[in-house]
């Protein structure tokens, strides 16, 4: 009995952890995108300020949207895995 309705809550949840999946993948890129945004229009606006420092913030900029990559990737991955796993 009790095994039969596990097996039951499982196969309901399937369904779910696909859904989930999706959404969790779209928030990564959603927030991915968000947070590349604010930090090119902020360098933007500090090469504005200040032309002459205009190569280290590209450098500062350039790295801190690798991290945001970094981070979005390992977001997508996880919920490729747990679509597929």
């Amino acid at each position: 009995m009790l095994l039969s309705v596990l097996l039951q809550a499982t196969a309901a949840s399937v369904g779910i952890s696909k859904l989930s999946a999706a959404i969790g993948a779209s928030l990564a890129a959603i927030g991915a995108g968000i947070g590349i945004g604010k930090i090119g229009s902020s360098a933007m606006e500090a090469i504005g300020r200040q032309p002459e420092a205009a190569n280290d913030i590209r450098t500062s900029m350039i790295l801190a949207i690798a991290f945001i990559e970094g981070v979005a990737i390992i977001g997508l991955v996880v919920c490729l895995l747990v679509l597929f796993v």
